[in-house]
């Protein structure tokens, strides 16, 4: 089972852990306008998934901020920011930051959380997902992965975007 840490603490991930080289699972989310999507699989795009706690908190928000400003230059891209968030919550988000990239809510049954692994499993932070980058190329294969070592620090966005090109 997979670990990450949390204020240097040991936590439990839950789900099946994912790795690059490993067909994306295909799950369902939920966007700011309650409408489905899928993410994961193939679809013909690369698709970069980006899991955060919470955009309630300094460190997500600021990841979202960055990942809106530097993933425009790749418009052949699908990005999409999973939280555990309330599809309400995420909108008033994404209006009050200028947010365009997709985010959406893995509230409804942490399908992405338990397929892709990023399920904390204890501790203060059980139910929402672990900090986690995924880069799917279009035959829905992933091609990157990061579990942020460290729940409060933010990920390698240099590289996330390298994987992209």
């Amino acid at each position: 089972m997979a670990t990450t840490q949390l204020k240097g603490n040991d936590v439990q991930l839950g789900g099946t852990t994912v790795n690059v080289g490993d067909k994306a699972p295909a799950v369902t989310v939920v966007a700011t306008d309650l409408s489905e999507k899928t993410i994961g699989g193939a679809n013909g795009k690369t698709q970069l998934i980006i899991a955060v706690p919470s955009l309630d908190t300094e460190v997500c928000a600021t990841e979202t901020r960055t990942f809106n400003s530097k993933a425009a230059q790749f418009s052949d891209v699908d990005v999409t920011v999973v939280s555990m968030d309330l599809p309400f919550a995420s909108k008033r988000f994404c209006s009050t930051e200028g947010i365009d990239l997709t985010v959406a809510s893995d509230y409804r049954n942490k399908d992405f959380m338990n397929a892709y692994g990023t399920l904390i499993a204890e501790g203060p932070l059980a139910g929402v997902s672990a900090r986690a980058i995924f880069v799917i190329d279009a035959n829905g294969t992933i091609t990157y992965k990061e579990l942020v070592p460290e729940i409060t620090a933010e990920p390698d966005y240099d590289s996330a975007l390298a994987a992209l090109k």
